[in-house]
């Protein structure tokens, strides 16, 4: 996410009473978690297995928890304990804002929209032309929807993203200041959840359909056209290719891509990325015709069980 203006890493430094490396006056334009880096931004780590990640992505400061070869020119920032020195800059330029009002004044709202009643809309949100919101939705402070976008009654846009951290025996939450961002034509139903990225955007994007009751997790990008029925459960940091299908209970693990044009039928679990242009079936999916013959196969064994157990009697 960027900052309002730029931050020196002098200022960023002394925000947390930390040491660090470089230039002063350098200028940090943005704070992002490490799925999204781009240069300018300060991102964290906490642990070796991520170190030289960290050091080789587009950041261009890294705080972190030890003194380390720096041989990627990155300004560095030490601290005991990044996480949670991470939240403190979050807390500091992007604080919880109450709002006092169902719909906030700071909010805008394009020509023909309709707001149906008992709707909240935080601040800074911003809402095209020609969109229909029916009772009940909530849609989080910074959150962006395009024109011609519906949303059934009692879902939720833009909640916090499900990140924790486990720390001596207790969870700690990583502090959300991204966004949801909902491009045109997208339809929405009743009861689902779209959580905001951590740092980032969450995209749905164009003309994309969702039925009732799915959660999409943070920082998640739909592409175009996508059809998702009911129930179907994305993890965060999730990247859909334009054209996909995803029918009933269909689960879907972080950190992975559905291919362009990839079909999943209902109640698949999906833990690696998909090839596109295939239809895919199971938990773990498979291409669904190689899934078929498998269960083909599996129901042929009690027959085979009982013709061995025959011959063996003779």
């Amino acid at each position: 996410m960027q900052f309002n203006k730029p931050k020196t890493l002098k200022e960023i430094a002394g925000l947390i009473n930390a040491e660090y490396e470089g230039d002063a006056n350098f200028l940090i334009t943005g704070i992002n978690e490490i799925h999204n880096v781009e240069q300018g931004d300060i991102t964290f780590v906490d642990h070796p297995k991520y170190y030289e990640k960290s050091l080789q992505s587009k950041a261009s400061v890294v705080l972190i928890n030890k003194k380390v070869e720096n041989s990627y020119n990155k300004s560095l920032i030490f601290s005991s304990d990044p996480f949670r020195d991470y939240n403190i800059i979050v807390e500091k330029f992007f604080a919880f804002k109450i709002s006092q009002d169902s719909i906030s004044k700071s909010a805008t709202i394009g020509q023909g929209t309709i707001i149906q009643p008992n709707v909240f809309i935080g601040n800074n949100v911003k809402i095209g032309n020609n969109c229909i919101i029916h009772a009940n939705v909530s849609i989080y402070d910074n959150s962006i929807i395009g024109n011609n976008v519906i949303i059934q009654s009692n879902t939720v846009i833009g909640g916090d993203a499900f990140y924790f951290q486990k720390k001596q025996e207790a969870y700690r939450k990583l502090l959300s200041c991204g966004r949801v961002v909902i491009k045109d034509n997208v339809e929405i139903g009743a009861n689902c959840t779209i959580d905001k990225g951590v740092s980032s955007d969450t995209v749905i994007g164009f003309g994309t359909k969702l039925d009732n009751l799915i959660q999409i997790g943070h920082d998640t990008v739909i592409g175009k056209n996508c059809l998702f029925t009911s129930q179907v459960g994305i993890s965060g940091c999730v990247i859909v290719e334009d054209d996909v299908i995803l029918w009933g209970q269909v689960g879907v693990q972080k950190d992975l891509t559905i291919g362009k044009g990839a079909v999943v039928l209902g109640q698949s679990g999906i833990p690696k990325s998909l090839e596109g242009g295939k239809v895919y079936f199971g938990s773990p999916v498979k291409e669904a015709k190689e899934k078929m013959r498998e269960l083909a196969y599996i129901s042929r064994i009690p027959d085979i069980l009982k013709l061995l157990s025959e011959k063996h009697e003779r």
